[in-house]
């Protein structure tokens, strides 16, 4: 299934990661501006957390992406 809960944890994993490694950011860096804890990052970059909405979009924000660009 396309949109299963686990396809979509891996896609948002892969996206974050990529855009925060593009952005030269260190884990511990995004966390902090993200609000989150470095190893709550570490779990979704590795999807094994599930974000909520409001932590997506602050992730999106420190990533100056649009929300849907971790979706995609």
């Amino acid at each position: 299934m396309k949109n299963s809960p686990n396809n979509t944890a891996e896609t948002i994993a892969k996206n974050v990661r990529n855009l925060r490694k593009n952005m030269n950011l260190s884990q511990e860096e995004f966390a902090g501006a993200a609000e989150i804890d470095r190893t709550y990052a570490s779990q979704i970059e590795r999807a094994v957390a599930n974000p909520s909405l409001a932590v997506l979009c602050r992730i999106a924000e420190v990533l100056n992406v649009e929300l849907r660009e971790l979706l995609d």
